[in-house]
């Protein structure tokens, strides 16, 4: 990593993934981030280590410039800390009452993940 201050995961081969992400790269402060599209037809070299492709593909990964690397709720906090208009809420999920109800709510979330994604290739 560069400059970067983070890294993080994404599946490109999702198109609510990929929306979200194109949303993120638009932000100021964006340019500190490193965009790594864990599609399967993406190198497993670009990972990193304790990050296997069907663990990056499945939950969103996210890892500082220290190397720590962090999933879930967790990692969307971390990208939101990094970016000014989001920072905000970065430490709002923080927090420790906040954490694990987000991570509840990101948990349940992911098996709606393929159908909200469907519907916003057919929306189009």
């Amino acid at each position: 990593m560069g400059d970067e201050t983070l890294t993080v995961y994404y599946d490109g081969a999702c198109p609510l993934c990929r929306a979200e992400i194109g949303h993120y790269r638009r932000c100021r402060g964006a340019e500190r981030i490193a965009f790594v599209d864990v599609a399967p037809e993406i190198p497993d070299s670009r990972l990193g280590p304790g990050l296997d492709p069907d663990a990056a593909r499945r939950r969103f990964h996210v890892r500082d410039a220290d190397g720590r690397l962090c999933s879930g709720a967790a990692a969307f906090a971390r990208l939101w800390s990094v970016l000014p208009a989001w920072r905000w809420l970065g430490r709002l999920v923080r927090l420790a009452p906040v954490l694990p109800l987000a991570e509840a709510a990101y948990r349940a979330f992911l098996p709606l993940r393929p159908r909200l994604a469907r519907l916003l290739v057919r929306a189009r």
